[in-house]
C-alpha cells in the first residue's frame, strides 16, 4: 500500500483537511471526533486479518505522520489497532472500504 502524499491521506474528508499537508499529518486534532475521522483515515493504511509487527507498524506510519509512536498510541486507544503483548499488530476498527 502507497503510504505517502499520493497515499491513504492524499484526499482528506473536509472536517480533517486542516490537519494535513501534502498527505502527511501536521497536527493531531484535540477534539476526539475529528481525531477519530483522522484515526479512521489512517487506519485504512492496514489490510484487515493481516498481521503487522511493531516496526512495520511504525514505518507505515513514520510516512504520514513525525511522531509515529503516538499515533501508534492513539490507534490502540481508540481501538483502531489492537496488539499483544510481544508487538503484534492487527486493524480492529475502522471503515472497510
Amino acid at each position: 500500500m502507497d503510504h505517502g502524499p499520493d497515499g491513504i491521506l492524499a484526499d482528506p474528508p473536509d472536517q480533517i483537511r486542516a490537519y494535513i499537508r501534502d498527505g502527511r499529518i501536521t497536527v493531531v486534532p484535540a477534539k476526539r471526533a475529528r481525531r477519530r475521522l483522522l484515526l479512521d483515515q489512517v487506519a485504512q493504511a492496514f489490510e484487515p486479518g493481516r498481521q503487522y509487527p511493531e516496526a512495520a507498524v511504525d514505518e507505515i506510519l513514520k510516512a504520514i505522520f513525525d511522531d509515529h509512536c503516538a499515533l501508534r498510541r492513539y490507534l490502540v486507544d481508540e481501538s483502531f489497532l489492537s496488539r499483544t503483548a510481544d508487538g503484534v499488530y492487527w486493524r480492529a476498527g475502522g471503515t472497510v472500504s
